[in-house]
């Protein structure tokens, strides 16, 4: 037993103030996660006049009721484009995450038809694109509920030439053996037509479904040919004529129900070994302690072993090299009995700390243990007597471990990360199996205040060597204008909506959603796979 003896005090000021301001900031997160609902349910009225589910819903009717839903970038595109930030909050109009179908987990992709009639918007190509990094990789059959109409033409330029990796994705991922299922609820237009196309199961909703290269404007405009949306890609008519469709379903909730079947009879859980559950012990600690734990202001030091603590089993944690360089935490632990790692930050990676934990790398692989990363890092550290002591040579050599473990990975972000110490701690770059955020997330090159330092050198030295005089009032404004510029873009606000994460979630929920996460990586290396050369063959 090594279990961690916590230090904090519950009745100090400052856990109470930690406390205070993290819980307004996930407020925050979950009052606009809540918009991206609303913004769906707006259209109910609609939906229900087109005897149609709201996207949501089918969602709903799709999962095993009770099962666990992971849902992943949720505020993608957040305040960017036709997405305000404000009150039209669209999670880039598509719903994506990983859930329960018929006892299997799956990958399930669905356009909210009820945000911009289920257009893609740019952001939602990076959402679906990682998506599918991951069911490939955790080798999860794909869902897609479809009901769309193509790119928004307004905003194509900026999604365009990366939409066609969906069906490259698709491809081989089914060549690979990855099931991939589609149900057409609606119009599937243009590049959304492909959508079914390339999937290996195709359910149609009859009166409804539509599925066409060119819709009647588009192909009257261009051929100037006239034809009623039903021959020209109604559900029927793939179903009997061209081939497209599998199964021809009476409405949503029967289509759904069809797909429920398909993915039953993958007996997909068939795959795995047999495994049983291995009894753990709950924390010693209340997670609810990590709100007070953990500062919002990044520049505000905490141990982060008091986070492992509250996040392993029994807090048992086999810290490695304890007194060998106090920066870089490393040890081994299990989550609701499953055996992991960590790797932890209280501070800057010195030479020390990026020897030990290149180690630590190594055994890990030797061990067959999965790493969980817990970002809050400065970076390497820098200066004379750190660069004369290798820190260029010891930070590759932990690149290096990072870049070519064997293991999975798993990354936290739970504070700042900066520099290259986001990358030596598997940051997004590094293409960790999944990464998510905490609202306390902060990502960029450097803090904005030691920018904004280098910036007014520059400049400063810039008008020294033109024999030019210093503007001290404009230092002063640029000055500002670049810290709060990185305030902006460094935020975990900023770098959700950009898709550098999966989301970001309440520290709080963090040791369910390590579980299931370790579930997924550990089971999707065991699952079997009947690999074929050429992927969907339609006749």
């Amino acid at each position: 037993m090594a279990v961690i003896q916590t230090k904090v005090n519950t009745q100090t000021d400052s856990y109470k103030k930690n406390r205070e301001e993290l819980l307004d900031l996930i407020s925050k997160i979950n009052e606009l996660e809540d918009k991206v609902h609303l913004s769906s349910n707006k259209k109910a009225a609609l939906f229900a006049k087109r005897g149609q589910l709201l996207p949501r819903a089918r969602l709903q009717l799709l999962l095993d009721p009770g099962a666990s839903f992971i849902e992943l970038s949720t505020l993608a595109g957040f305040g960017q484009h036709d997405d305000d930030g404000e009150d039209n909050v669209y999670g880039a109009a598509i719903i994506v995450g990983i859930g329960f179908v018929e006892n299997t987990r799956c990958m399930v992709y669905i356009n909210d038809a009820a945000i911009k009639a289920g257009t893609n918007m740019p952001h939602a190509y990076e959402k679906l694109r990682r998506a599918q990094e991951i069911a490939r990789a955790a080798r999860l059959p794909f869902i897609c509920l479809v009901q769309s109409g193509g790119g928004n033409l307004l905003l194509q330029h900026l999604g365009f030439n990366l939409a066609g990796h969906r069906f490259k994705s698709q491809a081989e991922a089914s060549a690979a053996g990855i099931p991939q299922i589609t149900v057409v609820h609606g119009a599937s237009t243009a590049g959304g037509a492909y959508i079914p196309g390339m999937s290996d199961y195709v359910v149609m909703v009859k009166d409804k479904a539509r599925a066409y290269l060119a819709g009647p404007p588009l192909l009257k405009a261009a051929t100037g040919e006239i034809a009623e949306e039903e021959e020209l890609g109604g559900a029927e008519m793939h179903a009997r004529e061209s081939g497209l469709a599998e199964y021809l379903a009476e409405d949503d909730a029967h289509a759904i129900e069809m797909a429920r079947e398909v993915v039953k009879s993958l007996h997909w859980n068939e795959r795995l070994p047999l495994s049983q559950a291995t009894p753990y012990k709950e924390p010693r600690y209340d997670i609810d302690e990590l709100c007070g734990i953990v500062p919002v202001d990044y520049k505000k030091p905490y141990d982060c072993r008091e986070i492992i603590a509250r996040l392993v089993d029994d807090s048992d944690f086999v810290e490695f090299k304890a007194n060998y360089d106090g920066f870089t935490i490393c040890g081994f632990a299990e989550i609701e009995g499953q055996a992991c790692a960590f790797i932890g930050n209280n501070g800057p990676i010195t030479n020390k700390g990026a020897a030990k934990s290149t180690q630590f790398i190594q055994l890990c692989c030797q061990a067959n243990k999965p790493i969980i990363f817990l970002q809050n890092t400065t970076g390497f550290i820098v200066g004379v007597q750190h660069e004369q002591q290798g820190m260029i040579k010891n930070g590759a050599k932990l690149i290096q471990a990072v870049a070519n473990a064997t293991v999975p990975k798993i990354t936290l972000n739970i504070g700042g990360a900066f520099g290259a110490g986001n990358y030596a701690m598997s940051g997004r770059s590094f293409e960790p199996e999944f990464l998510f955020a905490w609202p306390t997330n902060t990502l960029a090159v450097m803090g904005g205040e030691q920018a904004a330092t280098v910036m007014s050198i520059v400049y400063e030295n810039k008008q020294k060597a033109n024999n030019q005089p210093i503007d001290e009032a404009f230092t002063a404004k640029r000055h500002q204008e670049i810290i709060d510029y990185y305030g902006k873009v460094s935020s975990a606000l900023y770098c959700t909506s950009v898709v550098w994460d999966e989301g970001i979630i309440d520290p709080r929920k963090s040791r369910r959603l390590l579980a299931e996460l370790l579930d997924i990586v550990v089971r999707g290396r065991q699952t079997r796979l009947d690999s074929n050369t050429f992927g969907v063959a339609r006749i």
